[in-house]
């Protein structure tokens, strides 16, 4: 990984948003706000044969998705997850 977010606050939302993260959100928004999705974002990178955050960082999460094939209902599962 990378390594540009170790010193990202876990969450830096306004009080009263919703703590989820979705497909519309690109990488960098969800790594920036949740430091935690990290480590699943990490577990993926071998199924998608380079770093995930390193090479998509501006990307919605529904693109990347869909551009290594992965399983979204189970990543968006484990991001959500990871926030909790």
């Amino acid at each position: 990984m990378c390594g540009i977010f170790s010193q990202v606050p876990e969450e830096m939302e306004e009080t009263g948003k919703k703590r989820e993260i979705t497909p519309e959100m690109t990488i960098l928004d969800i790594v920036e706000r949740f430091a935690s999705t990290q480590d699943v974002f990490k577990k993926y990178d071998a199924v998608a044969g380079e770093c995930l955050i390193c090479y998509n960082l501006f990307e919605p999460l529904s693109l990347v998705i869909s551009k290594y094939n992965l399983d979204g209902e189970k990543l968006l599962a484990e991001l959500n997850a990871a926030i909790r």
